[in-house]
């Protein structure tokens, strides 16, 4: 596997797309956070905490990471090169857990810059160091595992066709449909909300992001990072076989 996640790293950084993604995540999220004027402006809230990042975030890497993954083995199918990385003497897990975490490892690498924000926004309370460090942590721990379950779902997404294009569309479709279709169809269906916003991630996001890991929301994430990293593993099987 380790073979699989330095060529990765490698392919990430020997072109533009590794930049690209971590200079697009930090300037956007810089952007709206203290310089365009809004809801998302940290210094218009009035507020010392970062709850504007952890609400705009969600929304960044549901394009950021489908772009990322897109290419997983979307490109090894048009390259013709995939029947030959699967005779190779690795384990077909050892493959996609390769791609897997490569994809993580360069999101959180984006990610990490952004402490910077922790420190400025508790400089700027009253009094300073004013800020809750239990919804922080908490909040950052469901970024992680968000962005583990929107890989899962892009490096499958990227099983279902050769064109890089087509895989980034279903791979953005699905990741919106998991963080927010179940939320908006709570609303739609009041009686039943509680148990629909459930089956969706930003119910359990926002849960984390409350100070409170609870280990229903650490499952529900492992779920469906490994329910997705399954079919992708079934969908090589049948190209293996």
């Amino acid at each position: 596997m380790k073979a699989i996640l330095f060529r990765e790293i490698n392919s990430f950084f020997g072109s533009t797309i590794g930049y690209l993604v971590i200079g697009l995540f930090l300037i956007l999220n810089g952007l709206f956070l203290w310089v365009f004027q809004g809801e998302y402006n940290i210094l218009n809230t009035g507020f010392a905490d970062l709850s504007p990042f952890f609400t705009l975030a969600p929304w960044i890497l549901i394009f950021l990471i489908p772009a990322v993954t897109m290419r997983s083995f979307s490109d090894e199918k048009k390259q013709g090169t995939l029947e030959l990385l699967l005779t190779k003497p690795l384990s077909l897990s050892e493959i996609i857990g390769g791609k897997f975490f490569a994809a993580v490892l360069l999101i959180v690498i984006a990610i990490v810059p952004t402490f910077i924000y922790v420190v400025m926004i508790s400089n700027l309370g009253m009094p300073e160091g004013n800020i809750d460090m239990g919804s922080t942590i908490g909040a950052y721990a469901g970024l992680l595992l968000l962005v583990a379950a929107y890989a899962g779902i892009g490096i499958f997404c990227s099983t279902l066709s050769d064109n890089q294009i087509v895989s980034f569309i279903i791979a953005v479709f699905i990741s919106f449909l998991f963080y927010f279709g179940f939320e908006g169809l709570a609303t739609l269906l009041p009686d039943y909300a509680s148990y629909i916003s459930f089956l969706g991630m930003q119910d359990h996001f926002k849960s984390m992001g409350r100070g409170v890991i609870d280990t229903r929301d650490v499952i529900y994430f492992a779920s469906i990072t490994a329910v997705f990293l399954s079919i992708t593993k079934y969908n090589l099987k049948s190209i293996q076989l």
